[in-house]
């Protein structure tokens, strides 16, 4: 029998032309993929007609397939001799959980490798015009979960975060959105400081919404934004205005 293993694919932001090289020929190579919710299923077509496609999604408060669940099918495949393919949206391990697969795989004796992606927060941030870093306005960065998968986990440190890095880049969110508005302000957040709302980052679907700190939440209940989304908080926001001001003063030139 041939030795099974396993690949842990980041499949990108969205836009299927977004993923890398090596993880497009991990997908055409499989004998079996489980993939996510966030992952384009039009990657899916690249597969062999004859691999197997088990789907592993999970939406915010609901888990069609417990981790633990997936984690047993990925080493049961695996054990089988066939080279199983975890892909997943984004960067398998920006809260991706690819850590804990490939402490699973480690554990059962099986080969594995992470194939990294361009994680959402990069490619969404890019798609609408957003640099994370900026010149002269942001030379710092960090991605925070909005949320835990278990309550009782230690808190996000919303103090040290109000102030110790100039962009915030936050995952997971919307649901909390009031919530974590309120910790940045009662931290000494500006409450002016520019803020966005990123839906369906990268995709046809893609929707930016911003304001600031001040009244963010109040435009993602009107806009009615929904996940996926990111919510980026820090100057660099303003740059977005600039582009497009520049664009829409460029067409009136040509036209």
């Amino acid at each position: 029998m041939k030795q099974g293993r396993i690949s842990i694919v980041g499949a990108g932001p969205g836009d299927p032309e977004l993923i890398t090289v090596k993880a497009m020929r991990c997908i055409q190579n499989a004998d079996v993929i489980l993939y996510d919710r966030l992952v384009n299923e039009e990657l899916l077509g690249y597969g062999r007609d004859e691999a197997l496609r088990i789907y592993c999604g999970k939406a915010p408060g609901q888990h069609s397939m417990p981790q633990e669940q997936t984690e047993k099918l990925m080493i049961r495949y695996a054990a089988a001799g066939n080279h199983v393919v975890r892909l997943k949206g984004g960067d398998p391990l920006v809260f991706g959980r690819g850590g804990e697969e490939a402490l699973t795989a480690a554990a059962a004796g099986i080969p594995y490798e992470i194939v990294p992606g361009l994680t959402s927060a990069i490619g969404a941030a890019a798609s609408s015009g957003i640099p994370l870093t900026h010149r002269g306005i942001a030379a710092s960065f960090a991605f925070v979960t909005g949320s835990r998968c278990n309550e009782d986990g230690a808190p996000v440190r919303w103090d040290a975060l109000a102030h110790s890095v100039d962009t915030l880049v936050i995952y997971m969110g919307v649901s909390r959105l009031s919530e974590i508005r309120e910790q940045l302000l009662h931290h000494g957040k500006d409450p002016m400081t520019p803020a966005a709302l990123i839906e369906n980052g990268t995709t046809s679907r893609e929707r930016t919404v911003t304001g600031t700190l001040g009244n963010i939440d109040k435009l993602a209940a009107a806009m009615k934004i929904v996940n996926p989304a990111l919510i980026i908080i820090g100057e660099s926001v303003k740059v977005r205005e600039q582009l497009l001001s520049l664009e829409r003063a460029a067409r009136s030139q040509i036209g």
